[in-house]
Order: C-alpha cells, then sequence, then structure tokens
C-alpha cells in the first residue's frame, strides 16, 4: 500500500534523535586459568631463584649389623634454579576533547580503556606462561623473557615422532613433534609417571578440541544419561583416577596441541612488581596511562606435573 499524499515520514525528517544503546558488548574471554590457579610469591631481583632437592631412592635393604661402625654416606647439594621477570604493558591515551564529550556506554574514556587494557595484560601474560619459551637475560635492546610451563617439563611427558623435551632448567624450549590423537592412555601414561615422581597432579589443562576428547573418555564406566530431566550429560569435568581426582579446565590462551597435567601448589608466580596503572606526563592536550608488571614463572618441581604433546587440534 503506497504511503499517504503529504504525509510526513522519518526520512524526511531532520533531527531525530540517534537511538545509541547505552552499553557497550564485548564476548572476548578474559579467564586466565593456570594465572588464577598458580601460587602468588614475590622476586626481589630481575633474576629469580630458587632450589628444589631429591631423597635417594627407597632401599629394602638398609640393615646392619649389630654394633656396626656406620659408613657415612655423601651429602648432595640442592638444585638451585632460575627464571628472568619479563615486563608486559598495555598502554592508553585520549584527548581532553574525547574525555570532554558525552559519550555512550561509559562516562569516563580513560577509565574504561584502563579497565580493557588490564584485561589485555592479564591474557597476555597467561599467554606467556603457557607458551613454549626459554628465558632469556635480554640486553639494552632485548626485553628479557622468562621460560614458560612447558620449557620446565621434562621428567613426566609423552611426545610425538620427532618431538623432544627440554632439558628442564628453562633454557630451552621443547621440540614439536608429529601430531597424534589424544587418547585415555596417553593421559593415564603420564599420570601414572607424575605419580611415580612423587607427584599429585589435580588438574590437566586443555585447548576447546582436546577438552571434548577427554569428555569422550569411558575409563571403566559406562554411562548412563538421565531420561528425567532430558538433558544429555556429555562432558567430564573431573578425572577420577588411581592417583586422585583431576579437575579438567579448558584454557583459551594455551597452545591446542598440549595437554598439561598440573600439580598447582608447584608452581608460582613471582611478581617484582606488581600490576600497576599510572599516569604519565602530560605532552600535549591528551591524558596517557601506563599499565604494568614484571613478574616470572617459578617451576618449584616440574617432577610433580606432565605434558602429553603433539596433539591433534582438529
Amino acid at each position: 500500500m503506497a504511503q499517504a499524499a503529504n504525509a510526513f515520514a522519518t526520512n524526511d525528517a531532520i533531527g531525530i534523535r540517534e537511538d545509541l544503546s547505552d552499553v557497550i558488548y564485548n564476548v572476548d574471554p578474559t579467564s586466565t586459568p593456570f594465572f588464577q590457579m598458580a601460587s602468588k610469591n614475590k622476586a626481589t631481583n630481575t633474576l629469580h631463584e630458587w632450589q628444589t632437592d631429591t631423597l635417594t631412592a627407597a632401599s629394602s635393604a638398609n640393615q646392619v649389623v649389630e654394633g656396626n661402625d656406620p659408613t657415612i654416606a655423601t651429602t648432595s647439594p640442592t638444585v638451585r634454579l632460575s627464571n628472568y621477570c619479563e615486563i608486559p604493558e598495555k598502554t592508553a591515551r585520549i584527548t581532553e576533547t574525547q574525555e570532554s564529550v558525552k559519550k555512550a556506554g561509559r562516562n569516563n574514556e580513560m577509565a574504561y580503556q584502563v579497565v580493557k587494557r588490564t584485561k589485555e595484560l592479564r591474557r597476555d601474560i597467561e599467554s606467556s606462561l603457557l607458551s613454549n619459551k626459554a628465558k632469556n637475560a635480554g640486553s639494552d635492546i632485548v626485553a628479557r623473557q622468562l621460560a614458560s610451563v612447558l620449557s620446565w617439563i621434562n621428567t613426566n611427558t609423552s611426545a610425538g615422532a620427532t618431538g623432544a623435551d627440554p632439558t628442564g632448567d628453562g633454557t630451552d624450549a621443547r621440540t614439536d613433534g608429529t601430531q597424534r590423537a589424544l587418547t585415555e592412555d596417553l593421559f593415564k601414561t603420564v599420570l601414572a609417571a607424575c605419580w611415580d615422581q612423587g607427584g599429585e597432579p589435580d588438574c590437566a589443562m586443555v585447548g576447546s578440541f582436546n577438552k571434548q576428547k577427554m569428555s569422550g573418555f569411558t575409563g571403566s564406566s559406562t554411562r548412563f544419561d538421565k531420561g528425567e530431566d532430558q538433558k544429555l550429560y556429555a562432558a567430564i569435568d573431573v578425572y577420577v583416577s588411581d592417583f586422585g581426582h583431576v579437575k579438567i579446565i579448558p584454557n583459551r590462551f594455551m597452545r591446542a596441541r598440549d595437554c598439561l597435567i598440573i600439580q598447582k601448589d608447584m608452581w608460582a608466580i613471582s611478581f617484582l612488581r606488581p600490576v600497576k596503572n599510572r599516569e604519565l606526563a602530560q605532552t600535549g592536550d591528551h591524558e596517557s596511562r601506563l599499565i604494568n608488571a614484571e613478574l616470572t614463572l617459578e617451576a618449584r618441581n616440574e617432577q610433580a606435573s606432565g605434558i602429553v604433546a603433539d596433539l591433534t587440534t582438529s
């Protein structure tokens, strides 16, 4: 039907106010599971150090005769390990005009940008901790770099063909190998190896594809679904193993080809400087902020954790 004659419509009008929602929608993920679960510690130097130790192997032949004159055993020193602190940063700069105009979704532009950049910084830290990189002392032109989780784990590992473990002291990264599918047997083998070394892993961390793979593990049980609530239960959030409960945690910021088996209290994030938001000197008609931190990863004893590496991701 045609529009009535001389009807004044919106497409003819001037001065209609805009209809802009006063909410800003953002679905980018901000969950950082490893950062959240790791212990927090204090560093006092750009090179952070700690020590590990071991006991002698258990022996069933430790008996001596009555009146024995003992032989003094050799004393083994502790192992001294270290990691460098790195400095992640984010910045924001807002003109005085932008701060003065009326805005939708936020009143203060700089406050909004600082919150946004802080979330981005935390995501960067998570990605750095779970990447595959060795420590670097840095220089006047090269940034210091921490050794990530993957450069420490070398005792309890399962790798694809041509894959190679790092030395285990943070000085080198692992060598990626031929990818293969994650299976329950691979997972159980590394889990058992962790326990044999004295570890008690309490979580496994994987990407989305291998989280679904793990939800297909059957263990020694037959799955049943509750028909009365009309729900299909297709996920495994906790794997009850022979060596304890292991929480299965999906992580968006780790490498999708890795399955990390972690004892949480054997990892710590040590801060030389905590996350801080500071105002920079004003050099013009604008306001600038710097958000940064200085931190490193403390691998308290890598033998408590493990990795099933070189997994397919699709």
